[in-house]
């Protein structure tokens, strides 16, 4: 096989190899939590659920605490 071809090969398989790469951006970070003031309990057999960052988009987003029946 001549030098060409086998340069022309070789490029051909990783064009095809790295087609099927998929980059993903690296995610920042998550920031500290907020600091919540936790409110008063709205009824017996409630519990305080937190709040927390969630990726949404390409950035965290705050879902502030609430409170939840168990």
């Amino acid at each position: 096989m001549s030098k060409t071809l086998k340069a022309l090969i070789t490029a051909t398989l990783v064009a095809i190899t790295l087609s099927g790469c998929v980059v993903e951006p690296a995610r920042p970070h998550r920031p500290p939590p907020i600091v919540e003031v936790v409110p008063a309990m709205p009824a017996p057999g409630y519990h305080w659920v937190a709040g927390h960052y969630r990726w949404a988009g390409n950035q965290w987003r705050w879902v502030p605490g609430h409170w939840r029946a168990y």
